[in-house]
C-alpha cells in the first residue's frame, strides 16, 4: 500500500470528502505512475479519481465494526511515535 494513504475507517468524526479524495488521489497516482497526468490523460485521471472516492465513501458508510472510534490526535501519535523508532529521529 502508498504509505501516503492513510486508514479512514472508525474514526470519530468520520473521514470527510476531503480525506476521501486524497486517498483516492493518491492511489491514482501510484497506478498511473505519475504525480501530474499529461494533457492528453488529465480527464481519464480525473475520472478515475472521482470514480474511487465515490466508491470509497460508499465502502466507509457500508463498514460495520464493534470497536470504539479511534481518535485521530492519538493515532497520528502513535504514527509519529513509531517513525521515530523506524528514522531513528
Amino acid at each position: 500500500m502508498c504509505r501516503n494513504i492513510r486508514p479512514l475507517n472508525n474514526f470519530e468524526p468520520p473521514a470527510s470528502g476531503d480525506e476521501v479524495h486524497a486517498a483516492a488521489l493518491q492511489y491514482v497516482r501510484k497506478v498511473a505512475g505519475a504525480t501530474k497526468p499529461s494533457a492528453a490523460n488529465q480527464a481519464a485521471f480525473d475520472r478515475a479519481v472521482a470514480e474511487i472516492a465515490h466508491a470509497t465513501g460508499h465502502l466507509l458508510e457500508d463498514l460495520v465494526t464493534t470497536a470504539p472510534p479511534k481518535n485521530r490526535e492519538v493515532e497520528a501519535e502513535k504514527a509519529r511515535a513509531r517513525a521515530r523508532v523506524r528514522y531513528g529521529t
